[in-house]
């Protein structure tokens, strides 16, 4: 039994040919698209620098100990509050030691409630945040007045304390535990 061929089988396929025209629109197309999308970026980048320019009313320090970071802002005006991760620092910090550590470097400059303190902090634990936190508020003070880095600096807070947990090398059971080795 032969098939009968259907009206669109037996028409040959034709092949569209791209002219030179269209070719050129086509990249006049890109051209102008790409053209669009810097100036987009461009506006975007003026307006962040503008937003930038109005709110700069802080001081920031970016403060580090093991896989700790913390995103200090000191703020000369409005309540003066010590905010870490959007709670009180007393109750982020619930022991006196920890506190201890944290509002160190202000007390050290006597500027107890001179300011309005937020800080965001990630990572590591407890202890290595409040470090942190220490660390940053000295970097956000010596950038609010330079005359603080020489006392800041005696006292150990402006040190970055560069000790982290070593990782594990292959063939050993830890950093440097090597696997238990028997004679007999």
């Amino acid at each position: 039994m032969a098939k009968k061929k259907t009206e669109k089988e037996k028409k040959p396929k034709k092949k569209i040919k791209k002219t030179k025209t269209k070719k050129k629109k086509a990249v006049k197309k890109t051209r102008e698209v790409k053209t669009i999308k810097k100036e987009r970026k461009k506006e975007s980048r003026e307006a962040k620098v503008k937003k930038k320019k109005k709110s700069k009313r802080y001081i920031e320090g970016v403060g580090r100990r093991k896989t700790s970071v913390a995103r200090v802002r000191i703020f000369t005006s409005g309540e003066k509050t010590f905010v870490v991760n959007g709670k009180s620092f007393d109750v982020y910090f619930p022991t006196f030691e920890l506190q201890k550590i944290v509002t160190d470097s202000i007390k050290k400059m006597k500027l107890e409630d001179k300011f309005r303190i937020s800080v965001k902090v990630r990572g590591g634990g407890f202890h290595s945040q409040a470090e942190a936190v220490r660390h940053g508020l000295a970097r956000a003070l010596v950038v609010f007045n330079l005359d603080f880095r020489k006392r800041l600096k005696k006292a150990g807070f402006l040190k970055r304390d560069p000790r982290m947990k070593e990782r594990k090398k292959f063939g050993l059971k830890g950093a440097r535990r090597a696997p238990q080795w028997q004679k007999r």
